[in-house]
């Protein structure tokens, strides 16, 4: 029908739908972007810039991948010592100086990087010869540290990697950091890799080679390396593989916990099993003040009576996951075929048989899926579950980022976390695969 053959109420109808439909798709977009920029200036995105501490931001990257070297002096009693990552635990001695380090009446510090230099003189002063500056020398005493700034160089009108003042002053330039302060002098070099990962300074193996650790491990000695390795003092190995088997059991405890304990309960909030509208009005209701409420608040609570420890994030994730569980189930069970159910009937099997062998077949692959899904998903709750309770390996993360100084343990916990749950989806996809379709490879 052409425009001129409608009729003129159909026509101004038609119109009246083309102008809302016109209306609506610019009012969506326009209601979206007002709100983005009501956001844009209420939470301050361009004051962001501003704030962001950049360099504080790359010396984090870097300490997650990388070790520093301490080389400190006390200024009070001249005494020097080398340690890693600022541990008094790991100094060096004679055996493991690093050849970069070099003592005597005054101990020199080769940086590096084109003839990056620092000298701790016998007198008490430290210099500092930097490629294209010049040398700086520094002398602490009690009332500050007097610097001699090189020729040409307006003590006014530093560079931003110089930060000066009369107690204190700091060096940060591509081969390390250098801080003196009245009390002491410390250098700081850089140095990818995580030291001291598989071996402590006190072990015979540290500073041998793969090939020389293998020849050993070969000759007989292979019980005592990996004893060194499981017991290093520093990363420990084996506490955290016990912190790993925590919270992997804190998930399956309270997912499958839960899964236990909604299963029953679903069938009395299921309109087709429970037939008392005021019993299944209560169920439900209960089913949602536990998921209404998250699984750290749970923690907190359940912690004032339980203590801490990883039976109370179990509790706390098994309380949580039974109120969805709960609401789960029974929208499953009410969606079966009572056909099923009445087969299983006319056999003359008594109310339970109904149940097992009419009604948990049909949901089962609903059921099972979903318990897979959530253990899943609590394998990462538990870690943060973990940080609060004190449990798993939750808690070494938070022990590691409160420190402020070993970032590369840090990473190294995330990077556990995240081998984790990959390899609990892995394995959740094969067990999927093999009760619900009855086989198959994964992916």
């Amino acid at each position: 029908m052409t425009d001129a053959a409608m009729p003129r109420d159909l026509r101004a109808e038609t119109a009246a739908l083309f102008r809302r439909r016109r209306l609506v798709a610019f009012a969506i977009p326009a209601a979206i972007l007002a709100y983005l920029v009501y956001i844009f200036f209420a939470f301050d995105v361009p004051g962001l810039a501003a704030r962001a501490d950049w360099q504080n931001g790359q010396t984090l990257v870097r300490d997650s991948y990388s070790h520093k070297i301490h080389v400190t002096r006390d200024n009070r009693d001249g005494e020097i010592e080398a340690s890693i990552e600022g541990e008094r635990r790991f100094v060096f001695d004679d055996r493991t100086l690093p050849d970069w380090i070099a003592p005597g009446e005054d101990t020199v510090i080769d940086l590096g990087h084109g003839g990056h230099e620092v000298r701790y003189l016998a007198d008490g002063g430290v210099t500092y010869d930097i490629p294209g500056f010049g040398r700086v020398a520094m002398m602490p005493s009690p009332e500050g540290v007097a610097v001699d700034w090189p020729a040409g160089v307006d003590p006014a009108d530093l560079p931003g990697w110089i930060n000066a003042g009369d107690n204190r002053i700091s060096f940060v330039t591509e081969a390390g950091r250098l801080s003196v302060t009245r009390n002491r002098a410390e250098v700081f070099r850089y140095f990818t890799g995580w030291e001291l990962f598989f071996f402590t300074l006190d072990s015979p193996y540290y500073g041998l080679s793969p090939a020389e650790v293998l020849s050993r491990a070969v000759s007989g000695e292979a019980g005592a390396i990996v004893n060194d390795v499981w017991t290093n003092s520093m990363w420990r190995h084996g506490d955290v593989a016990w912190a790993i088997f925590e919270t992997l059991l804190m998930a399956f405890l309270g997912t499958c916990g839960a899964a236990i304990v909604a299963l029953p309960l679903a069938f009395l909030a299921a309109r087709n099993f429970a037939p008392l509208a005021a019993l299944r009005f209560a169920v439900r209701r209960l089913f949602d003040l536990f998921r209404g409420v998250d699984a750290l608040i749970w923690t907190i609570v359940l912690s004032r009576a339980f203590g801490l420890g990883p039976l109370t994030g179990s509790l706390a994730i098994l309380l949580t996951d039974t109120g969805s569980f709960g609401k789960l189930f029974s929208e499953a069970l009410e969606n079966v075929d009572d056909r099923q159910i009445e087969g299983v009937k006319s056999t003359g099997a008594h109310p339970v048989a109904r149940y097992r062998f009419g009604v948990i077949p049909q949901v089962m692959p609903v059921l099972l899926s979903q318990v897979l899904y959530f253990l899943e998903s609590n394998t990462r709750s538990a870690t943060i579950i973990g940080a609060i309770t004190g449990g798993g390996i939750g808690l070494l993360l938070t022990q590691a980022i409160n420190t402020q100084k070993d970032w590369e343990e840090v990473t190294y916990y995330i990077v556990l976390v995240l081998l984790m749950v990959i390899v609990m989806d892995w394995l959740s996809g094969i067990v999927r695969r093999r009760l619900i379709k009855g086989g198959g490879d994964a992916e």
